[in-house]
């Protein structure tokens, strides 16, 4: 029988596998959000949220212990430890999100965006907008009112 074995393999072998998740886990880190197909993003949601949980308890050991699933990868273990872990002081679980997004135009994969829920992308850009327009508004003011006409 196969209880409690599911696995996400993804065609890969072990090794394969493990350095991928690891490299996924890094860069959701540092950029906070990737573009991947929804196997990769799912597989990667479950390794990267173990680690959240990990660095939520800052100490050494547990700053070894990242360092060692993440391959010594120490820009990561920074950020996952300094500005990642201490927003989910207070969060039981859940610290990622996958948002499927469609196939892929070459090859009909699925694919999906992995974020981090406290840093929303698409928030981020609307205000970015949102500043972006007022700013032009001001700017066009301000000529409007030098003009003479």
């Amino acid at each position: 029988m196969r209880h409690r074995k599911k696995r996400f393999k993804l065609g890969r072998n072990a090794a394969h596998r493990q350095a991928m998740l690891t490299n996924l886990a890094a860069s959701l880190f540092k950029y906070k959000h990737i573009k991947t197909t929804t196997a990769k993003a799912k597989a990667a949601r479950i390794f990267s949220e173990k680690l959240i949980t990990l660095a939520k308890n800052p100490s050494v050991h547990t700053r070894r212990l990242a360092l060692k699933k993440l391959k010594n990868k120490k820009k990561a273990v920074k950020v996952l430890f300094d500005e990642i872990a201490p927003q989910y002081t207070d969060r039981p679980g859940g610290y990622t999100r996958v948002v499927k997004l469609g196939p892929r135009p070459g090859d009909n994969a699925d694919m999906a965006i992995l974020e981090l829920v406290g840093y929303d992308m698409a928030t981020k850009k609307k205000e970015r907008a949102k500043k972006k327009e007022e700013k032009k508004e001001e700017e066009e003011k301000k000529r409007r009112m030098r003009t003479p006409g």
